[in-house]
C-alpha cells in the first residue's frame, strides 16, 4: 500500500537523521498496512454499535463497491472484504518486512499527529482557494444521522475511499499510463487529476448523493488532488488518517 514507484534510498539508514528515518519508514507498505488497522477496527466496531436493530446497515459507499466487485468474482459475504483486505495486507507485510529495519511503535503516533496537521492545513488551504474563487462560504445541510454513525462513516471513508481512489484508481491509472506516456511525472499528474475529478463526482451519485453545486464539487476535487499529493509523498497510512481525521473534525464541528 505504498505510492507508485516508492523506493527507499540505499544509503545507510543509521546515517540519516531521525526525521528522515521516520519519513522513509512510514511511507512503506508495512506502516501503511499496520497504521490502517485501527481505522478498520474502529469503523467495524462503530458500524456494529450504531447499526444495531437496523434491517439494512448503513456503510461507506466505497466499501459497498468493493464488496460488489468481489461478489462478481464469486466472493460474497458480510465479512469477505475485511478478510481479503487483511489477507492481502498480511502478504504485503510479510514481503515488505524481509528488507526493513525493526518497527518503531512511536512512529505510529507520529503518523496520527502528522495526519492531523495535514487535515487542518488542507482544509484551510482548499477552503481558502474555493472561497477566493467563488467568493462564498461552503455551507452544507446538517447530517441527519446520529453522531456515532457519522463518526463511523467518517473513519470508513478515510480507509475505504483512500483504498479505492488513491491505491486502486490513481495507482492503477498510473501503472497503465506510464506504459504510453514517456514521462512518469506526466503519467501521475494525469492519473491524479482524473482520480480527483472522479472522487468528487461520486459524492453526487445515487439516491443518497449530495445536491450538486460547483463550489462543493471544486472543493472535493481540490481536496482529492491534495490527498493524491499526500499519498504520493507520505504513503497510504498518512493519506487514510488525514482523510479520516478531516471528516471526523468536520462532523464534530472542530472544523467548519
Amino acid at each position: 500500500m505504498a505510492p507508485p514507484d516508492s523506493r527507499l534510498p540505499t544509503a545507510d539508514p543509521k546515517a540519516a537523521s531521525r526525521p528522515m528515518r521516520y519519513a522513509q519508514a512510514t511511507r512503506t507498505a508495512t506502516y501503511g498496512f499496520l497504521s490502517a488497522l485501527p481505522l478498520l477496527v474502529l469503523y467495524e466496531s462503530l458500524i456494529w454499535l450504531t447499526n444495531e436493530g437496523r434491517i439494512a446497515q448503513v456503510r461507506v459507499g466505497a466499501e459497498v463497491w468493493l464488496k460488489q466487485w468481489l461478489a462478481l468474482a464469486g466472493l460474497a459475504g458480510m465479512h469477505v472484504l475485511a478478510a481479503v483486505v487483511l489477507g492481502v495486507g498480511l502478504v504485503v507485510l510479510w514481503w515488505d518486512r524481509r528488507r526493513r529495519p525493526p518497527l518503531r511503535l512511536g512512529y505510529f503516533a507520529g503518523i496520527v499527529a502528522e495526519s492531523a496537521v495535514y487535515a487542518v492545513g488542507l482544509a484551510v488551504l482548499v477552503s481558502g482557494v474555493v472561497g477566493a474563487l467563488f467568493a462564498m462560504a461552503l455551507v452544507g445541510a446538517p447530517p441527519a444521522e446520529a453522531l456515532g454513525l457519522r463518526l463511523a462513516l467518517s473513519i470508513g471513508a478515510g480507509l475505504y475511499e483512500e483504498l479505492v481512489f488513491r491505491v486502486l484508481l490513481v495507482g492503477g491509472l498510473y501503472v497503465v499510463l506510464k506504459r504510453v506516456v514517456a514521462r512518469p511525472v506526466a503519467a501521475y499528474l494525469v492519473a491524479a487529476v482524473v482520480g480527483a475529478l472522479l472522487f468528487s463526482a461520486v459524492h453526487y451519485l445515487g439516491p443518497l448523493g449530495d445536491p450538486f453545486t460547483l463550489p462543493s464539487f471544486t472543493f472535493r476535487a481540490l481536496f482529492g488532488l491534495a490527498l493524491n499529493a499526500v499519498f504520493l509523498a507520505r504513503g497510504f497510512g498518512v493519506a487514510a488518517w488525514t482523510h479520516a481525521l478531516y471528516d471526523v473534525m468536520v462532523v464534530t464541528h472542530l472544523l467548519g
